[in-house]
């Protein structure tokens, strides 16, 4: 466990996961056991969206890529690199060609064993101040490697009319829990402002789009994705793939009280 403090700021965090932040006590996150989701934040890598109609197979330049739904990226552990009062800082690593057991198996998917064509580092960071929490990525791998990736962290709601407000749109909360599994894309979007018992904007960088999800009225998952996978049928899920160059790349979400 990994506690971080600045002023009157607080998140902790769990093996990766973002538990809890809270400013001048107020708790912005879902907390882990309450209705809705078992877990907090996660992200979704090297692929967005289900893949079940497509046999679980997701078309890659090269070798054979089985992938559930959201990508084997949760599959792996985080391990701690750093930590200070304010910051901490984990990885994932993987090697290509590395079979990996599918925890969805068997009462929640057919697919047994996971694999990925390319090996890759997957970091993960955070920064917190009096004023914000900096969660940032960045992605190390091969050249050429294609992904996705969505950020899907869970905040914690108190009244009954929470709405999110993103460019010109004012999304009900009911809007939400209607668009169901598919979630609710919020396309050509950097940034939206939750609006509850207090505001919360998510800004973002690299991302370009959200999607909205949830089943429940007490917490509302914000996702920042590169991809809408609903968009395509899922044997065409890999028109929505983006390619690392000799360079690494980054991607920052900010949560601004």
């Amino acid at each position: 466990m990994v506690n971080l403090s600045s002023g009157k700021a607080k998140a902790r965090i769990e093996e990766g996961e973002l538990i809890s932040y809270r400013l001048n006590d107020f708790e912005y996150i879902h907390q882990k056991g309450s209705p809705g989701w078992r877990n907090s934040d996660t992200e979704m890598f090297p692929v967005i969206g289900p893949t079940a109609e497509a046999g679980f197979r997701v078309h890659v330049p090269k070798g054979n890529a089985i992938q559930d739904q959201h990508g084997l990226l949760r599959e792996l552990d985080y391990e701690l690199l750093s930590s200070t009062e304010t910051t901490a800082q984990y990885v994932k690593s993987y090697k290509a060609g590395t079979v990996i057991n599918n925890s969805k198996f068997p009462d929640k998917s057919i697919a047994q064993l996971l694999i990925w064509p390319f090996s890759f580092e997957f970091y993960k960071n955070f920064e917190l101040s009096d004023k914000t929490l900096e969660i940032s990525f960045r992605i190390s791998g091969e050249k050429d490697m294609p992904f996705m990736l969505g950020y899907h962290p869970a905040f914690k709601l108190y009244t009954d009319n929470p709405v999110v407000i993103a460019e010109d749109q004012t999304i009900s909360l009911d809007s939400v829990v209607k668009a169901g599994s598919k979630a609710l894309e919020v396309a050509d979007c950097q940034s939206v402002i939750l609006r509850d018992e207090k505001e919360l904007i998510i800004k973002t960088k690299g991302f370009g789009h959200f999607m909205l999800w949830t089943e429940v009225p007490n917490m509302i998952c914000i996702e920042p994705i590169t991809f809408y996978p609903y968009a395509v049928e899922q044997m065409q899920l890999h028109d929505g793939f983006d390619y690392l160059t000799d360079e690494d790349r980054n991607f920052k979400v900010t949560l601004i009280p």
